[in-house]
């Protein structure tokens, strides 16, 4: 059975549209959270509490597979979603961001984010470059023992084809932020090359390939690899790079304005609250993001409208002394497993004590938080409340 995607509401103010994506792992109904679990796990949540929080589809990493365990263990021991006893719909990246961070991402000096990723600061000191990138592939160093590897189109499409995900990633070159156009367009072409050598070594028709769309922050290079993935793919992922959001909400304009109304749009890497209705407003069908359990993991977590607000980026800090003996849960409207039986003041004090029981109901609630919002957000372009919804949050 091939994955296929079905519009059954559009917004009638907006772009946004709910829809579902049917695989042979069950239906998708979008808009979608998607959850990240990079290894085969969303950090400090088990695959039951993911099914209890509501989400429909987990997503996991190409590059982190192929390192450990290895794809072809995953394929004997019942491909991916029978591994992780998830046993639900799966999507798998192409392994170019991991690839990408390990070699220019890591040139003349990275970025390093604060605790609650709302600051960061810049290494100054430039890393080693791990990869050397031809048209053949990329060949890299493994970030756990320091081996050589290569990936290529056919080798990517190869192992997501292993592992046995429902929905795929095409093998892009993920392009630099500091790149110039001359820089850029040279990288998308690359990209485009290497998104045909994937479909052409595609060949498991129950899975759905997204091809990625580039071009950094050029009007002119996006539309022309929005024309480029349209043409040849089925369903398009918004990958590369931007500047700030207002970039993103260009690059997305852009995007949408030049691929076809009827295939699912996936937006990579997406997870602030603000950026939810903005990407979905403007089209996006399905979006995946570490956000909820990495914030999750350092103290951090969401809250709902009036105490959640852009300002404080929807979420506050359960480290705070503010909390130490405060009865309420983490959020007063949030119905997930954390807010119904616990108080602030025992997670404040779990967290405070290194207890991992701390990271497991910070991250489920910020999970489940997301999730719900994601499914409100459904109803309300089913009903035709979205604009309403949008302007209560922001």
């Amino acid at each position: 059975m091939k994955p296929k995607f079905r519009i059954l509401k559009k917004d009638k103010k907006t772009k946004a549209r709910a829809g579902v994506i049917k695989t042979p792992h069950g239906d998708i109904e979008t808009p979608a959270f998607i959850p990240v679990g990079t290894q085969g796990s969303v950090k400090a949540i088990s695959p039951r509490e993911l099914m209890e929080a509501g989400a429909q589809i987990v997503l996991a990493n190409t590059y982190h597979l192929h390192l450990r365990p290895g794809e072809d263990l995953i394929k004997k021991l019942g491909g991916l979603s029978k591994w992780m006893s998830w046993n639900g719909p799966t999507m798998t990246d192409s392994g170019g961001f991991q690839v990408f961070s390990l070699g220019v991402g890591k040139e003349g000096g990275g970025v390093k984010f604060l605790r609650d990723e709302s600051k960061y600061e810049i290494e100054q000191e430039a890393k080693p470059r791990l990869n050397k990138i031809t048209e053949e592939g990329v060949t890299f160093q493994s970030h756990i023992d320091g081996s050589t590897h290569k990936l290529s189109p056919e080798v990517s499409i190869e192992i997501q084809e292993k592992l046995g995900a429902d929905l795929i990633v095409c093998f892009d070159d993920l392009e630099s932020p500091k790149y110039n156009f001359e820089k850029t367009k040279e990288s998308l072409e690359l990209t485009n090359r290497w998104e045909i050598r994937s479909k052409k070594a595609h060949k498991n028709k129950n899975q759905l390939l997204f091809g990625v769309t580039h071009g950094g922050k050029f009007r002119e290079l996006r539309i022309e690899s929005a024309k480029f993935v349209d043409k040849n793919f089925d369903a398009i992922a918004l990958g590369g790079a931007h500047l700030n959001k207002e970039n993103l909400y260009e690059v997305i304009d852009w995007t949408v304005a030049n691929v076809s109304e009827d295939k699912s749009r996936h937006q990579l890497g997406i997870g602030e609250i603000d950026d939810i209705f903005e990407i979905i407003e403007r089209g996006i069908d399905t979006f995946d993001c570490v956000i909820p359990t990495r914030i999750g993991r350092t103290g951090f977590f969401f809250i709902s409208p009036p105490l959640g607000n852009i300002k404080n980026r929807f979420r506050t800090d359960i480290d705070k002394p503010q909390y130490r003996q405060d009865s309420k849960p983490l959020d007063s409207n949030c119905k997930c497993y954390a807010c119904q039986n616990f108080s602030r003041a025992y997670i404040h004090h779990l967290f405070r004590s290194r207890e991992l029981l701390s990271y497991n109901l910070l991250s489920l609630h910020n999970v489940h938080f997301l999730l719900n919002l994601t499914k409100k957000i459904r109803e309300s372009i089913l009903d035709n409340s979205f604009s309403t919804l949008k302007k209560s949050w922001l």
